[in-house]
């Protein structure tokens, strides 16, 4: 899978951080997107996911609730369709929008979802 973390941080102890990590380590393909830096773990850091430069299968959300709203445009134009709302970024505001552009929201911790246990990574 091609998945972009959006609000991903170099700090290793944010949950973020640890999603890039998690979905590295089995092998899918991440794109840390966060305006504020260059790169993350050791990958391309993108200001925005109309900036990833190809397909994007699915994108996990790292943001508080008013800047997620923010994004939730550019994941459409992107043509995403698989979006985590993690445990903190969620609002019935995103959940609402997401789902009048035709995304359905998945509210759970995207590094879970992968099998992953984020104390472990």
């Amino acid at each position: 899978m091609r998945i972009a973390i959006i609000g991903a941080s170099k700090d290793r102890s944010k949950f973020s951080n640890k999603a890039v990590r998690a979905y590295k380590e089995q092998n899918h393909v991440v794109f840390p997107v966060n305006p504020h830096e260059k790169e993350i773990e050791g990958l391309t850091c993108y200001s925005s996911v109309l900036d990833i430069p190809i397909e994007v299968d699915a994108a996990s959300i790292y943001l508080p609730p008013e800047i997620g709203l923010k994004v939730v445009d550019d994941i459409a134009k992107k043509g995403i369709h698989e979006v985590f709302i993690n445990p903190g970024a969620e609002s019935e505001e995103i959940i609402g929008r997401l789902k009048s552009l035709g995304i359905t929201p998945t509210l759970a911790c995207s590094i879970r979802a992968i099998g992953a246990d984020p104390a472990k990574v």
